[in-house]
């Protein structure tokens, strides 16, 4: 199996600058409680440079750099962005699985719809970019070789050939071993790889066992660690935490931002599309307010998302400061995308997005229509307007496929309907032929002449009712005003117009 390493330097610190921006180039660390004590567990690049190392206590720490800040460290809150970030990934893969606390594997098996695995390492890097992260990846086929690669290797993008595992880990220093693994072979003096793999299989089996043999094995580029995939939430949520609680919603915009980023990217690897989601914000130190957002559209984008959250909560009026917000997606639908034609303009899609989103979420879900199909057999009645709801997606049976096939395909179009079909149909003054061939109308107080005329389409029915219909249908072109939707009345013989296309 063939996965990628993404590795992600000092991921805690890289994910802090994302929340908060005007961290980049600050001195400032992460610290837990350790036995009574706060120690580092990861330190920015400027706190690095002041001497500040992981394990060192906050005071040290704060000895050495005075303008030091500090946060706490939470691991599950490092897990969930790592997941983010793996299903984000999605689209370039059917699978990953987390190497907590800095990487994680991605199925590499589809490269190939990525344009090969360098492909599949360039656009991985371009997707991390777009969250804000900083990475090095490395494709093998061992797990082992992957991730050691990407940690120690000297290039961004490695791609390791089949076979060629051991070549390339030679060179590595003993730290690619993880944890305390390589400590009995630098005890020997060994500082490379290379070296362990060159020792005797048999005396390294004496000495270090089962767990010797191992490491062993994996220095020479054998491992036959299992893949095994991150199981997927059912419910898409994310959810911040604030480290000071806000009290205005300046600070609950940033919180927002990285939320939304997360949710839209998550959504974008699962090819799902949000259609209702609800925020929730924790107040300090009681209480909630849930706030629920209904899109126009079905979307993705963590900008228009963003937007839309603005919109509808800058105006809360809370009781206590917020010290959490969540957002949960409650119902989604596929992602299709949209294809635009070459004039185009999809911002102008975009502002009406917003436009009617910020309606449906102001005046309530219901004052967003979109047309739908009635249970009535009439044209006139067939359509009616009806609170928006995405389209779900319906697969087709072979049955249905078959049956398809093998129906001829309308002749002369006439099962199309026009755009705009008339509430009650228009009785036309119209000029007939001697075979009964229509000729000319007047609408509007003006006569204009046939061009072109394509049917009939016979349809009929409730016949069961005090007002059965019988009546051929036809496309008829008139000259000034375009392709119409006719039809005569076989009760009493006259035309009508039922609708027009644009």
């Amino acid at each position: 199996m063939r996965r990628a390493y993404l590795h992600f330097t000092r991921f805690p610190v890289q994910r802090k600058v994302i929340e908060y921006p005007e961290l980049a180039g600050r001195p400032f660390v992460l610290v837990e409680e350790s036995r009574g004590q706060r120690r580092v567990v990861a330190a920015s690049t400027s706190a690095l440079k002041a001497g500040v190392r992981p394990g060192a206590t906050l005071t040290a720490a704060t000895a050495l750099e005075p303008e030091l800040r500090h946060f706490t460290y939470r691991a599950e809150e490092e897990a969930r962005a790592l997941v983010a970030l793996g299903e984000a990934l999605l689209c370039l893969g059917p699978a990953f699985q987390l190497s907590a606390p800095d990487g994680l594997w991605l199925d590499a098996g589809a490269a190939h719809l990525s344009g090969g695995e360098e492909g599949l390492c360039s656009r991985a890097l371009e997707l991390c970019s777009e969250q804000g992260y900083r990475a090095h990846v490395a494709v093998a086929s061992e797990a082992f070789t992957s991730r050691a690669l990407a940690r120690h290797g000297a290039r961004r993008v490695e791609v390791v050939a089949p076979g060629e595992s051991a070549r390339v880990l030679a060179p590595l220093p003993l730290a690619a071993l993880e944890g305390r693994e390589g400590a009995a072979f630098s005890a020997l003096g060994l500082t490379t790889l290379g070296e362990v793999a060159a020792l005797p299989a048999g005396a390294v089996v004496a000495r270090g066992g089962a767990q010797g043999a191992r490491v062993h094995a994996r220095c020479g580029g054998v491992d036959d660690t299992p893949f095994v995939a991150e199981v997927l939430e059912e419910v898409l949520e994310e959810r911040r935490l604030l480290d000071w609680p806000a009290e205005s919603f300046e600070p609950l915009r940033f919180a927002l931002k990285t939320l939304l980023d997360r949710l839209g990217a998550r959504l974008a690897g699962r090819g799902q599309a949000a259609v209702r989601i609800t925020f929730t914000l924790k107040l300090d130190p009681s209480g909630q307010q849930q706030v629920t957002l209904a899109l126009a559209r079905p979307t993705a984008a963590a900008k228009l998302l963003l937007d839309l959250a603005r919109h509808r909560l800058e105006e809360l009026r809370l009781e206590n400061p917020v010290a959490e917000v969540s957002a949960r997606v409650d119902e989604y639908s596929e992602q299709r995308g949209q294809q635009l034609s070459l004039g185009d303009a999809p911002e102008g899609d975009a502002a009406l997005e917003v436009v009617l989103s910020r309606l449906a979420t102001t005046l309530g879900e219901e004052s967003l229509c979109s047309a739908g199909l009635e249970s009535v057999h009439r044209p006139e009645g067939a359509h009616g307007a009806k609170v928006f709801r995405p389209p779900e997606e319906k697969k087709k049976g072979w049955v249905e496929e078959l049956r398809e096939e093998r129906e001829p395909a309308a002749v002369g179009g006439l099962r199309e309907r026009p755009s705009r079909v008339l509430a009650e149909p228009a009785w036309l003054d119209a000029e007939v032929g001697e075979a009964g061939r229509l000729l000319a109308a007047r609408v509007g107080g003006k006569r204009h002449r046939v061009t072109a005329v394509t049917g009939p389409e016979r349809l009929g029915g409730e016949w069961w009712s005090e007002s059965p219909f019988q009546r051929d249908y036809y496309r008829v072109h008139f000259e000034g005003l375009g392709p119409a939707w006719v039809f005569r009345d076989m009760r009493d013989g006259r035309f009508y117009l039922q609708g027009l296309f644009d």
